[in-house]
């Protein structure tokens, strides 16, 4: 059981016992200075109401009880503040986490918290238009490890990429290529008005020419809608092929313009009407949003037959949900955060209010050598996800990438992601596990291996940095619930770089090989655990765990 766990059962029993409810609100962490002992508690200041007594003296009958319990997590509960219930385990207590992770390997942090809910999160979703872009790569390192951390929390995940293969976008893609054709053929055609001018254009429509030798001679409509499924497969399978060097799964491939050729908008449209949330008027189909607190309802479908985006996206998502879903992730670019509150006031016209989580994802800013670069998908000036991998590795984008909140905007600097130094965030990560396997290797020279979990070694780790690392490594569960909780996996980061920096003072602190025989065998134990749970942190990451670097 959990620290935070054993508290709570131990103060709820207390509690309970002296007649009073357990409050809500109350709240068991860390206290901010460790001088004030390894949690704190608040329940007696949220009893003061109920108990009718000074929070101090409620204070002052629980540590009594604490204290008559002889529960031999508790080493002492003192008393601060107004009423605050500071408590400080036992070496004992902290220790048994070692057995933990020995018991439990890679699985240590899995829990049930889920309990099999089917939870589908879709991600990255870019318009096969283009090569994908670092922004696109945050958004992918994002959504693949939050998957990641859900399935390891008992949830059942599946991941869904949606092709958006309908609208004006992939029109301006096929003429965009029916334009380098003609050019590269010297015809001179006039320039579209609005069109992708990248490199990759020019390459795709080499390979439509090879392959249609005859299509500079087809009328415009026809040859611009083959070009337009040619470069959209092309570009599709360049798109799939980055995600799957950079480690991201994806489990279904959505087309957009199914939702129109199965008739699921049409489907959508009768159900919101049947629902009393959409009509018809002034020839056009409304959605009737102003009774979910928009400022106006939103067309659905125009007069002249056309379908609006915002049609497509609830037709979309109705069908997730239809599809069995009990929650459903999207992760968006920052820029549609005004398209989140009307998403989510369909999905509950759909009857499924609270299904929908929308996380945004804030701009990377790019940088070299101090210079940022400018990046824009439609005037080809863009550095691609595939160009970032091929320069710093999977292992560094990524981690860049979940290293702060999703919704702050993120600096990626080329040049330091590839310095092998501590300054470098998955550097000093990384170094810490294969650091700990150096010395195990060098404690192998010398016959000596981690100790077993036996009363006689355990005890040999006394230090306030053996404690350290211990109550580090015992609250990984906790940081792993967490960001399942939030849907943050920077959650994970941030304990990463806690426990590598702890590890690394350890060793410099601390010598292991050298140390008299049996406290050898303990720190080489304690090391042993550092090293599972930091390579079962970094593959939430999906980063890798190197032995040696």
């Amino acid at each position: 059981m959990r620290a935070k766990q054993h508290l709570e059962a131990l103060l709820k029993g207390i509690v309970e016992g002296r007649g009073w409810a357990w409050p809500e609100k109350a709240v068991i962490e860390p206290p901010k200075e460790r001088k004030f002992g390894d949690l704190a508690a608040n329940v007696a200041m949220m009893l003061a109401r109920e108990a009718k007594m000074p929070p101090r003296r409620i204070a002052e009958q629980i540590a009594e009880d604490v204290n008559n319990q002889n529960d031999p997590a508790v080493a002492k509960v003192e008393i601060a503040g107004p009423g605050f219930l500071n408590f400080f385990l036992t070496p004992q207590f902290w220790r048994r986490t070692l057995e933990e992770i020995l018991d439990a390997g890679m699985k240590y942090g899995t829990s049930n918290l889920g309990h099999g809910k089917r939870v589908q999160v879709e991600y990255v979703s870019a318009n096969p238009t283009g090569p994908l872009h670092i922004g696109h790569g945050r958004g992918a390192a994002l959504g693949d490890s939050l998957a990641r951390i859900l399935e390891k929390t008992g949830h059942n995940v599946e991941c869904e990429y949606y092709v958006n293969d309908a609208g004006r976008q992939m029109l301006i893609l096929g003429q965009s290529i029916h334009y380098r054709v003609l050019q590269a053929l010297g015809r001179c055609p006039e320039e579209p008005e609005d069109y992708y001018r990248g490199d990759y254009i020019r390459d795709i429509a080499a390979g439509v020419l090879a392959q249609y030798p005859d299509l500079p001679d087809m009328e415009p409509e026809p040859a611009v809608a083959l070009c337009r499924e040619y470069g959209m497969k092309a570009i599709l399978a360049g798109i799939q092929q980055d995600l799957q060097e950079f480690g991201v799964r994806h489990d279904v491939w959505f087309s957009e313009a199914s939702l129109v050729k199965d008739g699921k908008v049409q489907e959508t449209f009768a159900d919101l009407e049947a629902r009393g949330m959409a009509y018809e008027k002034d020839g056009a189909f409304w959605f009737k949003s102003t009774d979910l607190g928009d400022d106006k309802d939103r067309v659905l479908r125009k007069s002249n037959g056309d379908t609006t985006y915002f049609a497509s996206d609830i037709a979309y998502h109705d069908n997730k949900f239809k599809r069995g879903f009990d929650l459903v992730v999207d992760i968006w670019g920052a820029d549609h955060h005004g398209y989140v509150p009307r998403m989510q006031a369909a999905v509950e016209a759909l009857g499924r209010k609270g299904g929908l989580e929308v996380i945004l994802v804030q701009l990377v800013n790019l940088l070299r050598d101090g210079e940022q670069i400018a990046m824009s998908t439609r005037a080809g000036k863009f550095e691609t996800l595939k160009d970032v991998v091929e320069e710093v590795g999977a292992d560094a984008a990524r981690y860049i990438f979940l290293s702060r909140k999703s919704d702050s905007k993120l600096d990626f600097d080329l040049e330091l992601v590839k310095q092998k130094t501590m300054d470098n965030p998955v550097y000093y990560v990384q170094y810490a596990h294969a650091r700990i396997h150096s010395v195990r290797r060098k404690a192998e020279e010398l016959n000596m291996g981690p100790a077993p979990i036996k009363e006689e070694f355990l005890e040999k780790l006394d230090t306030d940095e053996d404690m350290e690392l211990l109550r580090i490594l015992e609250r990984f569960p906790d940081a792993v619930q967490a960001a399942a909780e939030t849907l943050s996996p920077h959650v994970i980061s941030n304990y990463l770089q806690e426990l590598a920096s702890n590890l690394h003072k350890y060793y410099t602190m601390h010598h292991v090989v050298s140390a008299e025989p049996e406290q050898c065998r303990a720190r080489l134990l304690l090391m042993h655990c550092v090293a599972e749970v930091l390579a079962a942190g970094l593959h939430l990451l999906g980063v890798s765990a190197p032995e040696s670097m």
